[in-house]
């Protein structure tokens, strides 16, 4: 007779998983309802939910194949976060989900670890997640992230196209780097040596943008829309918080890109509309507002900078140089 077949033989380790739920304990704050993760909700006058969920795609293999994989929580975090302040949203919870191969607990703590430390700095609670240990979808080493935020805004204070006049200022606030989108093409050109698989220089986390705008918005500072700058780049991304009938203007003489992403431009393997429809090109976020309030962004993000204005034309971007 053969012998019983355990859920180890099958590459699932429960001893594993219970050293990683107790290693991780810590860092989870949310109220606890037995299968949920809970959250007290803010005393508001018309309050809306506003939910967004991400990824942080293939710089996860790129994370894995350098040996660096404590910036990737913030990266995270942030794609979430950093969505739902466009909105004028307060962040309130997040929850992550990781897949692997072969759980490591010691890999996965340092993951969990550097997505609470993100939560921490968006205002946010890491209010719990779920690890799943999956031999045969994943290959062992391998892994993926996913995170889900949930913030909450007044009706009457969302941010968004309905807001924007001809003759607002677009402000920039620049990016760490690369951010979360174009890996694969960026992990093409460290396999032909074109770019150099230096960690430092590729895999600088997300910015978080979460605190300051809010912090700009607790201020009753009066900003019209914010975009963040991801997948599309800014000829994708602006458009999407513009009313029909106006258009965005960008100065790109008014910005210099970040060293990762003028690595990868000065390949020469990358054509204009690529970087530009695939890079955030320096600018991780946009916020438009009117010119009488650019001392007070300035003032609350010293590194925002005036990049471009909105004008009357077909819906896109125009760009100047």
């Amino acid at each position: 007779m053969e012998r019983p077949l355990s859920y180890r033989d099958a590459g699932v380790d429960l001893d594993a998983a219970r050293r990683h739920t107790d290693n991780i304990a810590g860092l989870v704050h949310g109220g606890v309802a037995a299968f949920a993760g809970a959250l007290p909700m803010p005393p508001m006058r018309d309050p809306l939910l506003v939910a967004c969920t991400d990824g942080v795609g293939t710089k996860l293999l790129l994370a894995r194949d350098l040996g660096r994989l404590e910036g990737l929580g913030q990266d995270l975090v942030a794609m979430s976060v950093n969505d739902l302040v466009c909105a004028g949203a307060r962040p309130l919870g997040f929850l992550d989900y990781l897949a692997v191969g072969r759980l490591d607990p010691d890999e996965a703590r340092v993951l969990v670890a550097s997505i609470a430390a993100a939560c921490a700095e968006a205002g946010c609670v890491l209010m719990g997640g779920e690890t799943a240990e999956m031999p045969g979808l994943y290959a062992p080493g391998h892994f993926d992230l996913a995170g889900f935020a949930v913030g909450v805004v007044e009706r009457d204070e969302m941010l968004g196209p309905h807001r924007v006049a001809a003759g607002d200022l677009i402000v920039g606030i620049p990016s760490s780097g690369i951010h979360s989108n174009g890996y694969s093409l960026v992990r093409a050109l460290v396999a032909d040596g074109l770019v150099p698989a230096d960690p430092d220089l590729l895999l600088a986390p997300t910015r978080l943008y979460a605190a300051p705008v809010r912090a700009l918005l607790d201020a009753g500072t009066p900003l019209a829309a914010a975009a963040h700058i991801t997948g599309g780049g800014l000829p994708e991304n602006l458009p999407r918080v513009l009313p029909d009938g106006l258009r965005a203007v960008l100065d790109t003489r008014t910005w210099t890109p970040p060293p990762a992403i003028q690595a990868v431009l000065g390949t020469g393997r990358v054509d204009p509309e690529t970087a530009w429809s695939t890079f955030n090109m320096g600018i991780g976020m946009c916020l438009v507002a009117g010119e009488a309030v650019l001392d007070r962004i300035v003032a609350q993000v010293p590194d925002a900078l005036v990049i471009g204005w909105v004008e009357a034309g077909e819906a896109g971007v125009r760009f100047v140089a």
